[in-house]
């Protein structure tokens, strides 16, 4: 039983990290993801440039 309630709490525990890092992904899954960077700007896989404030290199 404490095997099976410490997998559950690590579970919820990864779970709220991969969701911290969609939220703070510079382009959305509708966009394609991040194709490249240009000056400074990550280019999504449709070809837009994201309107995310970080700077790639």
């Amino acid at each position: 039983m404490k095997l099976l309630s410490a997998l559950f709490v690590s579970m919820l525990m990864m779970a709220s990290v991969v969701q911290a890092n969609a939220q703070n992904y510079p382009c959305s899954k509708s966009m394609g993801g991040v194709s490249h960077c240009k000056d400074g700007k990550f280019v999504c896989k449709n070809g837009k440039i994201s309107q995310s404030k970080k700077v790639c290199i």
